[in-house]
């Protein structure tokens, strides 16, 4: 049973997150020949004050 688990920062719609996991499910799918209901889609958001990059936060980075 394929696994993806994808980390984003906070602030994207349940929308956007659902079509992101069925885009991935479709090509976890196609390449693996994998079925569907088999694939299992992990989201975690994180907050900006908590992702990094370069030592500094998104949320101090987005401030400039």
């Amino acid at each position: 049973m394929p696994l993806a688990q994808i980390s984003i920062l906070e602030g994207r719609s349940p929308e956007m997150i659902a079509e992101m996991a069925e885009a991935v499910t479709a090509a976890i799918s196609g390449a693996l020949e994998a079925p569907r209901d088999r694939i299992r889609v992990v989201v975690t958001e994180i907050p900006a004050e908590k992702w990094f990059v370069a030592g500094q936060s998104m949320a101090a980075r987005a401030k400039g």
